[in-house]
């Protein structure tokens, strides 16, 4: 029996894109546990749906023999009739797309995920895909995709490298935690890398008491309102400053005196447009994840324990300038996925990236709305976390 047959399926295929980053790996191989680690599967088809001036996709295809077809269905049944392949990257980040009026890119990842399934039914057969990043924009969307993966019984994952990647310190909380708060901050944009600090977030709480039971109510607040929720105890300060205390890359109050004093004016001097998501949980958990653009160029971790300590991480990415050349923390996404592809099984669960793409969506019509509370029902989404975190230890 031969090597499983791989089909990627990209929006773009450039320099620093996400597709470089993923394929490239299943192409070429990459570092791993001190050695060269090729994944076991041949990279059988690709289909890449912006081809621009600065493409690698072709050339990737040409140098490594692999057949880049017209369409998505022309990918998976190898340009016959029935699905020919074993398991499907769905890489829908980057590229010229438009945006909703309230800002979000609308990356066609449902639509490439709906061509996929169109396939499997005609075939009568399913195979595990990843899909990189959150589900969709559209939250009906997103369930969509979830319900479906569950009515075909195919594995299915998703979500990004930062629950993956490397802790400094490698903390990981123990199932069944007793947590009263969490933090993240962190920075980029809404709708993008929000979705960053959001994972960071729920690949920590999900090891709470018996397990995950969906967030309750979500509100989204920027500029002075974000500030006020450090000093009005909606979130509590000293883990907002204890997850800040891990970054590597914190800016000083002044950009010459070396204070490195933690205070809100050395934040306010760098951040001109703060938001803080602030999320209730079903069974009374509180967690905020900040955007501190300017501040920080990490995503920073910190929880209010049970006895009334705090433990806190960073999600460690390799600092600018380097992150994107080099971007080791795909390592562990893509190990991650060899293992489903092999075994037909995720490694973790695709209900966190169905809360997290919802936390997401449902922040951005808080923000729409001049930062209204949002009961969000919808979110009731129970699962458990995985024995083990998958994050990086090596």
């Amino acid at each position: 029996m031969g090597r499983k047959k791989i089909a990627a399926i990209n929006t773009i295929y450039h320099k620093y894109s996400h597709a470089q980053h993923i394929v490239d790996r299943f192409l070429e191989g990459y570092g791993w546990q001190g050695g060269h680690h090729v994944p076991p599967f041949e990279l059988a088809s690709m289909y890449i749906d912006q081809i621009g001036e600065s493409d690698l996709g072709q050339e990737r295809c040409d140098r490594f023999g692999v057949p880049l077809y017209p369409t998505i269905a022309e990918a998976l049944t190898l340009g016959g009739e029935r699905l020919a392949v074993d398991g499907v990257l769905l890489i829908g980040e980057h590229g010229e797309y438009p945006s909703t009026d309230k800002g979000q890119r609308q990356y066609p990842r449902h639509d490439f995920f709906m061509q996929i399934i169109d396939v499997f039914r005609a075939s009568g057969r399913a195979v595990p895909i990843f899909n990189d990043k959150h589900l969709s924009y559209d939250w009906s969307q997103a369930v969509e995709m979830y319900d479906v993966s569950l009515e075909l019984g195919f594995a299915f994952m998703a979500g990004s490298s930062l629950p993956v990647t490397w802790r400094v310190p490698a903390l990981e909380l123990p199932l069944g935690s007793e947590l009263r708060e969490a933090v993240c901050v962190g920075y980029g944009g809404v709708d993008s890398y929000d979705f960053h600090g959001l994972e960071t977030v729920q690949c920590m709480v999900e090891r709470r008491g018996d397990g995950e039971v969906g967030v309750s109510a979500i509100q989204a607040l920027r500029g002075d309102a974000a500030w006020e929720t450090l000093s009005d105890g909606r979130v509590d300060a000293d883990l907002f400053w204890a997850a800040v205390a891990r970054s590597f890359t914190r800016k000083p109050k002044g950009e010459d005196d070396g204070d490195f004093r933690p205070g809100l004016d050395a934040a306010r001097a760098h951040v001109s447009d703060p938001v803080v998501y602030v999320m209730e949980y079903g069974d009374g958990l509180r967690a905020s994840m900040f955007l501190m653009s300017g501040f920080v160029e990490d995503f920073n971790f910190s929880a209010r324990m049970g006895d009334g300590s705090i433990a806190s991480t960073q999600m460690y990415l390799p600092m600018p300038p380097r992150r994107a050349s080099l971007a080791s923390f795909f390592s562990p996404l893509v190990y991650n996925v060899e293992q489903m592809f092999e075994t037909g099984v995720a490694t973790y669960p695709v209900e966190r990236t169905l809360l997290t793409t919802g936390q997401t969506a449902f922040a951005v019509d808080s923000l729409d709305q001049d930062g209204a509370r949002l009961e969000t029902p919808e979110l009731a989404i129970a699962y458990a976390a995985p024995e083990a975190s998958h994050f990086w230890r090596d």
